[in-house]
């Protein structure tokens, strides 16, 4: 593993009291910043941390199985994100990954139903075609939409979460509205970001749900087994 980037320099804190959108605009231009130090030891935490996390995932799938005395239903998939901007971009891992760990992977999709746009997620190889979503990005528009029994763990791109895992995004309220269903709250979901995004503290809404932890070059903070 490469050595680890010397810590980032402390960021000018943004004005107290300020809107979510001056905490974009101050959080986006600090990850712009940031990331190009921080990526390639980011990558490396990753490339450790994601096939022990599914391991220990299959491990309690397992278990609970055997504790109903019903068939597993097979492996859970790694819920991913398609990088868009300054994104933390995960791609080059794919060379990297076995093809055991390549299938089973899944992508966001925005689905738009009846004018109504919808975050779901489908099955994704790298070798399927991506077309644009309802948001343009591209994602397996093709693939039925996975439950969220079928997701083992979700990583989320962020640009600033705070220490009781709340996540400063885009503003588009994707996650938000798919974290709201109890069933997908119940899936480990982790911030991926440069550890110089990680705020104080962050304003709430009444909406939001606390991320897991979230993962960042210096390894990050985790309730997810395989990451300690």
């Amino acid at each position: 593993m490469q050595p680890l980037p010397p810590p980032p320099p402390p960021a000018s804190p943004p004005p107290a009291g300020a809107s979510k959108d001056s905490l974009r605009r101050h959080y986006r231009q600090l990850r712009r910043q940031s990331l190009p130090l921080a990526e390639p030891a980011l990558l490396e935490v990753l490339a450790t941390a994601l096939p022990q996390a599914l391991a220990a995932a299959d491990a309690k799938a397992s278990a609970r199985a055997t504790a109903r005395a019903k068939p597993q239903a097979g492996p859970s998939r790694l819920g991913l994100y398609w990088p868009v901007g300054t994104e933390p971009d995960w791609r080059p891992l794919l060379e990297r990954w076995p093809e055991a760990l390549r299938q089973r992977l899944a992508l966001p999709v925005v689905r738009c139903e009846g004018g109504v746009g919808r975050l779901t997620y489908g099955a994704w190889h790298p070798a399927d075609p991506l077309v644009a979503d309802g948001c343009g990005i591209p994602a397996p528009v093709a693939a039925a939409p996975l439950e969220a029994q079928a997701l083992a763990l979700l990583l989320v791109p962020a640009l600033a979460i705070d220490q009781r895992g709340i996540r400063l995004g885009s503003g588009g309220g994707w996650y938000d509205r798919l974290r709201a269903d109890p069933a997908w709250r119940q899936v480990p979901a982790l911030a991926v970001l440069p550890a110089a995004c990680l705020a104080p503290s962050l304003p709430a809404d009444p909406w939001d749900v606390p991320f897991t932890g979230w993962l960042d070059e210096t390894g990050g903070r985790s309730k997810v087994s395989g990451f300690d």
